[in-house]
């Protein structure tokens, strides 16, 4: 009690006869509380100092049933997180979206009633990210902002606790879905401050694949190469995940050189792709069918680009990867007019499901 009331003071610009009239005691009386002289031990002081100063009853050790359900809360929270990330990732992207969006609802109204603790502050960053991500998987191109709005509201959070690794992760994602919505400069930035707040090698390679995809849509040769470079040479550094391993560097290596108009070197890497070291997202398969189809496209081999994309299309429906579906209409639209059609006829689908 008395660091807190130290704390409120010096938030607050008060003195201790200050603090006193607030409380109803006098200034010695607070200095004795401070100072631990003296205790506050029935409930009724207790509970009117929360009152008076605006804080939740269990900060000072009285709990109620909301309390114990706001402990609950933290205890099974890190789990639901966990859970709708591994949805996400084995290609349940609309499942993760269904148990996070409630669960964001209750632990933003869980903070606007006083329980601000660091604790739940992570959880509730931590939350809006996997939400927002989850949201840039299962929405179309023209609604992907909804996701990375998502991902910005974690940002507001990472502003006020001192924790480099959870910041880190914020701006590693939200700077992921701003590159999807075609703000390629702020994801670059966004990226680049990830990097630099990564506080180990892990969280570091965990940046590198985004950013060099970022850097690549921007059309900053020096930048992806630089990234890539990096990449490269940490594969040998760190143990392989879902995002950082041979497979997905490979894909993002065939964008990026596709898009800083080296499509010839792209060609030639086209069908070098490495066996799996780890577990893949099912969705980062149909990304690199998508992403090989392009640059077999742009190889002139039109039966190759067509068989690849009628996969792609197929496991981007069972998947229901509306933005995905829209990569292929558009590199479809002049060349391949049969699996445009049969791409744009299974998007209005999934867009009609949407809205209803």
């Amino acid at each position: 009690m008395g660091a807190i009331f130290r704390f409120y003071r010096a938030a607050n610009n008060l003195n201790q006869t200050q603090l006193g009239v607030l409380l109803g005691y006098d200034k010695t009386y607070v200095s004795l509380l401070e100072t631990g002289r003296r205790q506050l031990t029935d409930i009724g002081s207790i509970e009117r100092v929360c009152e008076r100063l605006g804080l939740p009853p269990h900060v000072l050790g009285i709990t109620t049933s909301a309390d114990t359900d706001h402990r609950l809360v933290l205890q099974l929270g890190e789990s639901t997180v966990r859970l709708a990330e591994i949805a996400r990732q084995s290609g349940q992207a609309t499942a993760a979206v269904a148990e996070l969006w409630p669960f964001v609802a209750r632990l933003e109204a869980r903070v606007a009633d006083g329980h601000a603790e660091r604790a739940l502050l992570h959880l509730l960053a931590r939350a809006r990210v996997g939400l927002g991500v989850a949201l840039g998987n299962v929405l179309p191109e023209e609604r992907l902002s909804t996701a990375a709005h998502w991902t910005a509201k974690s940002l507001e959070i990472t502003r006020f606790i001192d924790d480099p690794r959870t910041a880190s992760f914020a701006l590693r994602m939200h700077g992921n879905e701003l590159r999807k919505t075609g703000l390629h400069g702020a994801a670059v930035e966004r990226l680049l401050q990830a990097a630099a707040l990564a506080p180990d090698a892990d969280a570091r390679a965990a940046v590198l694949p985004l950013l060099a995809r970022a850097a690549g849509a921007l059309g900053n040769t020096a930048l992806f190469d630089r990234v890539m470079k990096e990449a490269d040479f940490t594969l040998g550094q760190v143990a392989p995940t879902s995002l950082f391993n041979p497979y997905s560097l490979h894909e993002v290596r065939l964008r990026g050189l596709v898009a800083t108009g080296r499509s010839a070197d792209a060609i030639r890497l086209a069908d070098d792709v490495p066996r799996p070291a780890t577990a893949v997202a099912p969705q980062w398969k149909v990304i690199e069918m998508i992403t090989t189809a392009h640059v077999r496209l742009t190889a002139a081999d039109i039966r190759g680009a067509s068989t690849t994309l009628a996969a792609a299309v197929n496991e981007a429906v069972v998947q229901r990867l509306p933005h995905q579906l829209q990569r292929v209409a558009r590199m479809a639209e002049r060349r391949l007019p049969d699996i445009h059609a049969t791409t744009q006829q299974a998007l209005d689908q999934m867009k009609r499901e949407m809205a209803a």
